[in-house]
């Protein structure tokens, strides 16, 4: 049958936060073989975005709906998807293995399931890796990733034929042409600084207030730029990581200068504007060198494994805000940035190849999948493995407990009140009162 007259296939993405919904929804856009329906399924918590955040991500579904873990695994059960893509944080993914394979144990056939990770992988390896293995791709980001990946399950005795490399999905735009400054009277726009905010890095408030005053500074020494600070989220919302201390409120305490202002909006469309982007360690950085914008990743705070900044050694792209300050800009490592999946040199479109391949041969088949088979089991990690289940109101079993939370229809405006009432005093109490107890605990 030709191509054209074949069925569109049906795929599913479960995400938790903004971030993973865009990963996600661009991974399964990228890796899915030929036409295709996606039904979207966000899983309830506490990062569960926001329908501001998903605008911004500007990633559309066929459908868009909130689960909870079991309501997902029900649908999975009854819905005849050909593939689905899980992207979740290492717990969350390893829950629905295992809440997937008891779901899966009766029917003739299953899904295809991709899992992977958001972005940069700097801490966490091992644990992460574990804890997405038993999906049948697990995708890396770049050849750096696919190595390790393999190393890890290779290491601890598990199927490494999962580890699949790709590049990041949400990697384009044009490239970088060249500064614009110094002057917008000759008809050109200023040069644009970004600063590529963090919610968790750094972690500390006299470490954010830091890098809000360079950049205040950075702005005041050079009039002549468009300063840019761009924010992942608004104060109320969460994303992928908590966020305790908003520049939006530190900034609140400054006198900001005429040329520096607060951005909200899709990161491509701010690198569009962009002649130098600053970072601590965000994966925005992978966006920015793709596009062969200057790019620098601060050393300021130290080059450590808590900041992230560790994994850009050898990039070429570190600088403090002195050097910046003073003019320096980056040249990255060629060899680096080809290693790191960025394909500045037009090999991105063929990076989800062998993915699709991949696919393509297990929908084809024989007999269909065999079931999912994660590498920890009540065997190999009595100790942890029910915990990280009963998280998500599963049993040892991969079944729903009793009472888990799971709805047949959409919730009333009584239920749904009450459920933003309660995020909402999650959230007031992660971004207003833990730091009050914490600095209290410091006197």
């Amino acid at each position: 049958m030709p191509a054209s007259a074949m069925k569109p296939l049906r795929v599913a993405v479960l995400a938790d936060s903004d971030t993973r919904w865009k990963w996600g929804a661009l991974t399964a856009n990228r890796v899915t073989p030929r036409e295709f329906r996606m039904d979207g399924y966000l899983l309830r918590g506490r990062a569960t975005p926001t329908p501001r955040q998903l605008g911004e991500v500007g990633v559309r579904a066929d459908s868009l709906r909130e689960v909870t873990a079991a309501e997902f695994l029900r649908a999975m059960r009854e819905e005849p998807y050909d593939v689905l893509v899980l992207a979740l944080v290492g717990g969350g993914v390893q829950a629905m293995l295992h809440g997937l394979k008891r779901a899966w144990e009766d029917r003739p056939g299953r899904p295809v399931v991709v899992t992977g990770y958001v972005g940069v992988v700097y801490e966490k390896l091992t644990d992460g890796l574990l804890l997405r293995h038993g999906a049948d791709l697990v995708l890396a980001n770049s050849r750096h990733d696919a190595d390790r990946f393999r190393a890890v399950y290779e290491g601890v005795g598990a199927d490494a034929g999962s580890v699949t490399e790709v590049a990041l999905p949400f990697l384009g735009g044009a490239a970088h042409t060249g500064g614009h400054e110094p002057s917008a009277k000759q008809g050109r726009r200023p040069c644009t600084v970004v600063f590529a905010a963090q919610p968790s890095v750094p972690d500390n408030r006299g470490d954010r207030a830091y890098l809000l005053e360079r950049l205040v500074r950075h702005a005041r020494l050079h009039p002549e730029r468009e300063v840019l600070l761009k924010l992942r989220s608004k104060p109320g919302e969460h994303t992928t990581h908590i966020e305790e201390l908003p520049y939006q409120k530190l900034s609140q305490r400054l006198d900001l200068p005429a040329n520096l202002r607060l951005v909200y909006g899709h990161m491509g469309e701010v690198l569009d504007r962009t002649d130098l982007l600053v970072t601590v360690s965000s994966t925005a950085a992978l966006e920015s060198l793709h596009r062969r914008i200057p790019t620098a990743v601060l050393t300021d705070l130290g080059i450590r494994e808590a900041l992230g900044n560790h994994h850009f050694v050898g990039s070429g792209c570190l600088a403090s805000w002195d050097q910046l300050d003073a003019g320096h800009r980056p040249e990255p490592d060629a060899r680096w940035v080809a290693r790191q999946g960025v394909a500045t040199d037009g090999a991105y479109e063929t990076a989800f190849d062998t993915a699709r391949a991949r696919i393509t041969g297990l929908l084809g088949r024989p007999g269909g999948l065999p079931p999912l088979t994660p590498y920890y089991t009540p065997v190999t990690a009595p100790g942890y493995l029910p915990g990280i289940l009963a998280r998500h109101h599963l049993g040892p079993d991969g079944a729903p407990l009793p009472g888990a939370p799971a709805a047949d229809k959409e919730p009333g405006p009584v239920r749904q009140i009450v459920r933003r009432a309660a995020r909402g005093a999650y959230r007031h109490g992660v971004q207003r009162v833990a730091p009050v107890i914490r600095r209290m605990g410091d006197l």
